[in-house]
């Protein structure tokens, strides 16, 4: 029941710009386009920004969100959480969009993301140890792991990763980084791959991601390069790779835990997490009280919560559930 609450630019596979690319066709975006700043200080998640966007320019996508909760309620109600058998591999490629030689990130970077993102969704990350003894029980085994793709949409060998040079500053929560014509690059398919686009983000932005039911042209995450891998130009207080963890999160259909309202009535539909009114930031102490959740307070260790990365540890039980649904339905073709 749903509660309320830095590599050298000139690296093999650069593509240089087209004349659709170039800096005739990028002046016109430049409304869209927020201004470049420092590396953010607090984390600040675009995907419901995107996400309330895609409603109104694809009415069909409301009904698409519909049928899915209704499966999620109904595999909750089975009894089913985690997905059965071995881990399903989800196939990565990340896309690299870059003006500078700082924001074409090593492959050491990308790969080291990958790493943080098989222990997150595997609860085998150390630092679960920070998660209170009175959640402990609730830490969950996604039965997730993630790997750069081997082979293109055409059948030949990949590294999983593309580089594509802009003269764009910075991106958006408008997608214009996942379309060449607007400075980025088109999607692999996304039915059969998980397309992550890291690049410069604008806003004060970390991240945002699609959920599930969305239009196919623009699925998958976008992240700030300067919080994306462990190492490289990933910058302190988002260094651990938890802006990807969270952001694929809400690609397998995860909300924020405090249900995105200012309020206690909103919901992340899950049951195990408790109610919260507001984000969490930084590094709190436990308990954090809000919305009469004492004595525990706020799940503020939980993935899907503002905080730091050193902050944000687990996933719940019911939040595998739900992405676990999504696996089994909408994303079913994705992965083995």
């Amino acid at each position: 029941m749903a509660k309320k609450k830095s590599s050298k630019s000139k690296s093999r596979g650069t593509k240089k710009p087209s004349s659709s690319q170039g800096i005739a066709a990028v002046t016109a975006y430049v409304a869209d386009q927020p201004p470049a700043t420092a590396p953010p200080k607090i984390r600040q998640c675009g995907a419901m920004a995107a996400h309330f966007r895609l409603l109104e320019a694809d009415p069909g996508f409301r009904s698409r969100q519909l049928n899915l909760e209704n499966a999620v309620a109904r595999r909750m109600l089975t009894g089913m959480v985690a997905l059965k058998g071995g881990p399903t591999t989800i196939p990565v490629v990340v896309h690299v969009v870059f003006r500078t030689a700082a924001e074409n990130i090593s492959d050491a970077q990308i790969k080291s993301q990958i790493a943080a993102l098989n222990k997150d969704y595997r609860a085998t990350n150390p630092d679960k140890s920070k998660v209170p003894a009175v959640w402990k029980g609730l830490v969950t085994d996604v039965n997730v792991q993630f790997a750069l793709a081997t082979k293109d949409p055409k059948g030949k060998a990949t590294s999983g990763i593309t580089r594509t040079l802009t003269t764009r500053t910075s991106f958006g929560s408008n997608d214009s980084v996942k379309s060449a014509a607007t400075g980025g690059v088109n999607a692999w398919p996304t039915n059969k791959y998980l397309n992550i686009w890291v690049c410069t983000l604008g806003g004060g932005l970390l991240g945002y991601a699609q959920f599930p039911g969305g239009p196919a042209a623009t699925d998958g995450v976008v992240i700030l390069n300067t919080a994306f891998g462990t190492t490289g130009t990933a910058t302190v207080p988002f260094n651990l790779g938890r802006s990807a963890t969270h952001e694929i999160g809400h690609w397998l259909n995860l909300r924020h835990i405090w249900g995105d309202t200012e309020h206690c009535e909103g919901t992340d539909f899950v049951a195990d997490t408790p109610n919260a009114q507001q984000p969490n930031f930084g590094k709190p102490t436990f308990p954090h009280v809000t919305c009469k959740n004492g004595p525990n307070g706020d799940m503020f260790v939980n993935y899907m919560d503002y905080v730091d990365d050193a902050a944000m540890v687990m996933f719940t039980a019911g939040q595998v559930a739900r992405m676990s649904a999504t696996l089994a339905g909408p994303r079913s073709t994705i992965g083995n």
